[in-house]
């Protein structure tokens, strides 16, 4: 079993928006491994982060990764910094992977100054900066197909990654 396709791409991206709409074009269903890690720890993210800190959150995105990938055969969308961990990346090897780019003044207006995005807490137009150049080559190397989500609507999006699914 393997997902039909993986969503990644950084905060503000559209990851979730793009990946319900494709799995009902493709009429399967969609995971989000941040909602798993949120299930798995019985509070938010951003609780998670401020409570147990930045490596216990990872270390479950790990985990809810590798599950992800072997149990569900429809959309999966990752977390915005699950592609950083090496052994992630390696797991996505074989899978088609969309990368969604986005630019940082569509993801600012996307993500606004959305307090539950823990990574974005200070200053969240400058930390957004920070994570769009230094995680956009990794999410090159992960991706199969790179979408431009610049301008467009989520639908226009799903459209083109269900294209590259079919």
């Amino acid at each position: 079993m393997a997902p039909r396709v993986v969503i990644v791409g950084p905060p503000g991206a559209g990851k979730t928006t793009v990946g319900t709409l494709v799995a009902q074009r493709l009429r399967t269903t969609f995971r989000d491994t941040d909602a798993d890690i949120e299930r798995t720890a019985g509070k938010p993210i951003t609780d998670i982060f401020v409570e147990d800190g930045e490596p216990a959150f990872r270390a479950l995105e790990r985990a809810a990764v590798v599950a992800a990938l072997d149990e569900h055969d429809g959309v999966l969308a990752l977390g915005g910094g699950a592609v950083v961990a090496p052994e992630n990346r390696a797991r996505l090897a074989g899978h088609l992977v969309v990368f969604l780019d986005v630019g940082l003044a569509d993801a600012v207006a996307r993500v606004g100054l959305n307090r539950d995005r823990p990574l974005l807490i200070e200053s969240p137009r400058a930390q957004l900066k920070r994570l769009l150049d230094e995680r956009r080559p990794v999410y090159l190397e992960a991706a199969t197909v790179t979408v431009d989500t610049g301008g467009r609507t989520p639908e226009d999006i799903a459209d083109e990654v269900a294209k590259h699914v079919r």
